[in-house]
């Protein structure tokens, strides 16, 4: 059984939840984020609360019950405070600024590296080396942050590259004589 899945998400003040057909929409101060409802499971709103139960008991519908209720809560979470994912970028010459709506990234490549900042997230630079990636929805601040890690990730033998800040790299010894 789903130890997630039987407790409710709470809505908090400011927050609309609400089901038409099978999407779940939630509405908040920062944005609206839509959940198309797997079919092993009844989500229900009522009270300040939404609900999952599933439909049946094998292991496939166990699965989706904790999943649908996780992803609910993120989007939650989301569209009230929002989620934040920070790189650090090491290496010399290595830099990055935001110019418009693109991130300009100076890698160590023969050209500098153009990444279009996509609809809804928003990037800052307060640092050359240090970029800030914020937004609503968990799974894009996510997915924007790893793509611009794989542009150069970090190598084991200086360190160089784009990491997490809370990354830890193992780093490898170098030739020996």
């Amino acid at each position: 059984m789903s130890r997630v899945g039987k407790n409710p998400v709470t809505i908090p003040q400011g927050v609309q939840a609400t089901i038409a057909g099978d999407v779940l929409k939630v509405k908040g101060k920062l944005g609206e984020l839509s959940l198309p409802l797997d079919k092993h499971v009844t989500v229900t709103v009522a009270d300040g609360k939404v609900s999952v139960k599933p439909n049946a008991d094998d292991r496939g519908t166990r699965a989706m019950w904790g999943t649908t209720r996780a992803h609910i809560r993120n989007m939650v979470e989301g569209v009230t405070t929002g989620y934040v994912k920070e790189l650090e970028i090491s290496g010399v010459g290595f830099r990055a600024a935001v110019q418009g709506s693109n991130l300009q990234l100076q890698l160590g490549f023969s050209h500098d590296v153009v990444y279009p900042i996509p609809a809804g997230i928003k990037i800052a630079c307060e640092k050359p080396t240090a970029v800030k990636i914020t937004g609503f929805d968990k799974q894009r601040v996510g997915q924007v942050a790893a793509e611009i890690r794989g542009m150069r990730p970090p190598e084991p033998y200086k360190g160089k590259g784009i990491k997490y800040v809370d990354e830890t790299i193992l780093r490898k010894e170098g030739k020996k004589k």
